[in-house]
Order: structure tokens, then C-alpha cells, then sequence
């Protein structure tokens, strides 16, 4: 069957591929990569691997196809457009990443985690403490690192009772997502739908409201099943490194940078990150000038000896390589699909037939089985005609969406290798109801308290 030729906007020549066999290969193709993403678990094989092979396959396949109706430049130009894409979220993450891994090497969240263990508070307040922090930690260093964090001391403190660490770890998925959801820096999805320049920086946090309820209606029910014992400490005390404090200063002047990059001046807010990792490295150059040797245990690197001096390109060799090329797998089999066409005759029926209330909700519901990360790179490369309030409802509902199962977020999945045997699919399971409950709350709470942003265009 002969593909039919369509006129893009840009004037460019496309072929509808949709009923092809190159179609229908590239979806097979990206449906066995995602796949193997999903049962990373028990193959062992990283997620990065399979979704960058089907990413090649799809463009070569398609390639193929222009090249036989020789109009291949367009194909070229397409997927320079989506590395474009990639290399803004790249380079915007590699900066987050690393100085994450900066504040890990001079202990701050151990220093966190020692704290807080040492307070001798009760199961429940523990509970309400990390379900709390999680929620204000993660729209500052995001919710996958907020919730391996706050799982540490779940499992420093609740080692003997495996029913606190399992209701705990639920509870920190939930704070987390529901952190990430309202903030530029929380989640992915929201990096994406910032760097679009769909929704001001400012917007984002009148999903404040909406994302609290997320999280407090099921903690509320859950924290009814926590035990009020108080666990034994262990009285280990852990002091933060030097330079570890002015570490901190020079995150947050860095997201100050990225957003005064993207709002005053108009550049793209990866521009302002890289800014900021120069910040990173000039005050690494002077502790590393400053370095005197010390001996002592270093645990991040196993080392026990002479502690070696802080080098900021040893943090970024430290960076979740896997998810940075991961996302590049996505996004080049996600455009690839939507180069063929999928992507209109989806957006078509979700957003002109079902609606854009209920497109949106179904984005949320079906982040719970795929991970958000394609659903929202498949939303934004289909870039539906929708008003802000609407984008904030996709917003919201691609990032707390992966919390109504164990396997519908980054952080659920950490944290059922971190707290293996305690924390399961299953345990999650037995509270979807009551996280189900609190995420149609949020959807009716947005609606009733970002009204006003009914009918605004975006950008």
C-alpha cells in the first residue's frame, strides 16, 4: 500500500505512514521496547538500551520510506528538531544531577537522615515528617532523588517493622509526586511543559493547592494504620563536609539563574543551568585548592583512608546516565511516531472527540501503567489547542498520576529495589483506593480554585 502525501505548515512534504507497513513496525517496535523498560526488573537489562535500539529502527525505517519517494531531507530535519529537544533537557537535568551528587558527597542528606533519626519521634510522626518533606523537598532536587532520600531514613529507623517501611514508602511515592507536580524542577514532565514555554514559571504553583490534597487525603487515611511506637536509635551522628552549605546557596542560585534566564531575558532555561554548574565547578576548583587530606571512611565511594579531594567531573561521571539517555530513546521514538502520524489521529479523538477534561484525566490514569515521561512527550508533540487552565490539569495529572501504582512512577520503582521485600507492588496495591480518592479531589479542587485561568492562551 502506498502512503499518502500530506502538506505540513511548514510547508514541508510528509507522507501518512499510519496504515504502512513502516507504521506499523515502528509501533510494534516502540510497544516491545517499552516492554522491556517495563520488566526492567527481573531482566536486569537497563531501560536506556532497548528504547535507544527502537529509536534507531523507527527513523531508519522511515528514512527508508522518504528516500523511496526521494524527499529524505525532510526526515533529516525532523530529527535534528527532536535532538534539539533532547540536548535542552540534557543538558538542563546533567545540571541537576550533579549538584545532587555534589550535596550526597558532602553528606547533606546523610546529615539529614542522622538528624532525624536521632529526634527519637514516634512511627507516626516519622510518618508525617518524611510524607511532609518529600512534598517540599521535591520540587527542588525532584521526586525520584526526595524520594531515595527520605526511603534511607524510613529504612534507618523502621529496619524492625517491616509494616511502618511499607506504608512509609507508599507514602513518600505519593509526597513526592505530588511535590514534583507544582514546580518547574519536581518532575520531569513539568521540566517539559516549562521548557515549551507553555506555562510561565509563576503558574505552576497554583497547583500548590490541588497537589496538597493529592497528598493529604491518602496520608490521612494511611497514617491511621501506622504504629505508635517509638523506634530504638542508633545513635549514629553524620557531619555535612566543608563547603557543603555554600553547595546549597549555589543550587538555589542556580534555579534563580535558569529562571531569570527564561523570564527576563528569554533564553532557554538549560542556558541558565549551565550557568550554574560553572558556579559548581569554580567553587570546586577552590576546595580542591583548599583540600587537606584527612583520614577517615569514605562510605559514597568505599574508600577508607585518605579522603580524596572534591572533583565537580567525578560528580558528573555520577549522573543517572541511564535515565539522561533513556529520555533520549523516548523522545526520539515518540517524534518518530509522530512523524509517521499517530500522533494526530490520537490527539484527534482524545482532545476533539472525548474532550479535554477527560483527554487530560486519562493522561493522569494511564501514567499509572506507562510512565509519564512518553504520555507527556506524546501530549506535547501532539500540542493540542488547550487554554492554561487545561495545561495545568495535564500538568497535574501526568505527575501524581504515577502514584496510584507502585510501577507508575520513577520513585515507586527505586523505591521497591531500595526497600526490596518490604515495599511490593502489592503493598502499594492495597492503597490505591484511597490514593485514587485523593487524586479526583485534586482534579475537582484545581477546577474550583484555577478557574480563572479559563479561556487564556498559553505561552
Amino acid at each position: 500500500m502506498m502512503p499518502g502525501i500530506t502538506l505540513e505548515n511548514r510547508g514541508e512534504v510528509t507522507l501518512d505512514l499510519t496504515g504502512h507497513w513502516v507504521g506499523i513496525a515502528a509501533l510494534l517496535l516502540f510497544v516491545l521496547a517499552y516492554f522491556l523498560v517495563i520488566v526492567e526488573e527481573f531482566t536486569h537489562l537497563r531501560k536506556s538500551k532497548p528504547v535507544i535500539l527502537a529509536a534507531g529502527m523507527i527513523w531508519a525505517i522511515i528514512a527508508y520510506q522518504y528516500a523511496a519517494a526521494s524527499i529524505a531531507h525532510e526526515v533529516e530535519e525532523a530529527v535534528r528538531h527532536f535532538l534539539t529537544e533532547f540536548a535542552e533537557l540534557f543538558l538542563f537535568l546533567l545540571t541537576a544531577m550533579t549538584y545532587v551528587n555534589a550535596m550526597s558527597e558532602r553528606r547533606v542528606f546523610a546529615a539529614l537522615r542522622s538528624w532525624l533519626v536521632s529526634r527519637r519521634y514516634s512511627y507516626r510522626k516519622l510518618f508525617w515528617i518524611t510524607g511532609v518533606l518529600a512534598f517540599f523537598l521535591s520540587p527542588v532536587i525532584d521526586n525520584l532523588t526526595t524520594a531515595l532520600v527520605m526511603c534511607a531514613v524510613l529504612l534507618a529507623v523502621g529496619k524492625d517493622n517491616t509494616k511502618f517501611v511499607s506504608i512509609g514508602c507508599v507514602n513518600i511515592v505519593v509526597a513526592a509526586n505530588a511535590g514534583g507536580a507544582f514546580s518547574p524542577f519536581g518532575d520531569i514532565t513539568t521540566l517539559m511543559v516549562w521548557q515549551k514555554g507553555l506555562l510561565d514559571f509563576h503558574i505552576f504553583f497554583t497547583l500548590f493547592i490541588p497537589s496538597a490534597v493529592n497528598y493529604l487525603v491518602p496520608a490521612a487515611v494511611m497514617s491511621m494504620a501506622v504504629p505508635k511506637m517509638t523506634p530504638r536509635a542508633d545513635g549514629e551522628v553524620v557531619q555535612m563536609k566543608r563547603g557543603a552549605k555554600v553547595m546549597m546557596f549555589l543550587f538555589g542560585c542556580t534555579i534563580a539563574t535558569a529562571v531569570s534566564f527564561h523570564n527576563f531575558l528569554h533564553l532557554p532555561p538549560f542556558l541558565g543551568m549551565m550557568t550554574g554548574l560553572a558556579y559548581l565547578q569554580i567553587f570546586g576548583y577552590y576546595l580542591r585548592r583548599t583540600h587537606l587530606p584527612v583520614a577517615q571512611d569514605d562510605a559514597l565511594y568505599g574508600h577508607v583512608g585518605e579522603v580524596p579531594a572534591f572533583d565537580s567531573y567525578r560528580e558528573i561521571a555520577r549522573a543517572e546516565w541511564d535515565t539522561l539517555l533513556f529520555f533520549f530513546g523516548v523522545i526520539m521514538c515518540v517524534g518518530g511516531l509522530g512523524f509517521i502520524g499517530y500522533l494526530d489521529h490520537l490527539s484527534q479523538f482524545a482532545y476533539s472527540e472525548l474532550g479535554a477534561t477527560v483527554a487530560n484525566i486519562l493522561v493522569g490514569i494511564t501514567s499509572a501503567i506507562v510512565d509519564n515521561i512518553p504520555v507527556m512527550v506524546a501530549v506535547l508533540q501532539m500540542n493540542p489547542e488547550m487554554d492554561v487552565l487545561q495545561w495545568l490539569l495535564v500538568t497535574l495529572t501526568a505527575g501524581v498520576g504515577g502514584s496510584l501504582l507502585s510501577i507508575g512512577s520513577a520513585a515507586g520503582v527505586a523505591l521497591m529495589g531500595q526497600a526490596r521485600g518490604q515495599y511490593t507492588f502489592f503493598s502499594h496495591l492495597k492503597w490505591t483506593p484511597v490514593i485514587a480518592a485523593g487524586f479526583a479531589l485534586s482534579i475537582w479542587v484545581h477546577f474550583l480554585v484555577n478557574s480563572s485561568y479559563a479561556g487564556i492562551a498559553p505561552g
